[in-house]
């Protein structure tokens, strides 16, 4: 009985990583269609924007989609030891959001 248990967490374990695997695949195609096609700025461009206001340290950056429209995430250090966290559109470059830690 247990080891029947532990072969079906296993297989049950392996299925939730080859769907999470599945999914990022599934992002990233969406994020270089996006990319290739023009419909966002490429990340090279957006950091070096981003560069010339707040320069410092880039610690995390996620590209998300919220309420339709797709932005960059951004956490960086600035160089006055402050943590920013940026919102930026990611087909204008605009700002829309910026917090401090």
């Amino acid at each position: 009985m247990k080891s029947s248990l532990l072969f079906a967490a296993a297989v049950a374990s392996v299925m939730c990583i080859v769907a999470e695997a599945a999914v990022a695949d599934d992002d990233m195609s969406r994020i270089r269609h996006l990319r290739d096609t023009q419909s966002i700025l490429s990340l090279t461009d957006i950091l070096a924007s981003v560069e010339k206001k707040y320069p410092g340290t880039v610690l995390d950056v996620e590209l998300e989609e919220e309420h339709g429209q797709i932005i960059y995430e951004i956490e960086l250090l600035g160089r006055n030891k402050k943590i920013h966290h940026l919102k930026i559109d990611a087909r204008s470059g605009k700002m829309i959001r910026k917090g401090d830690d």
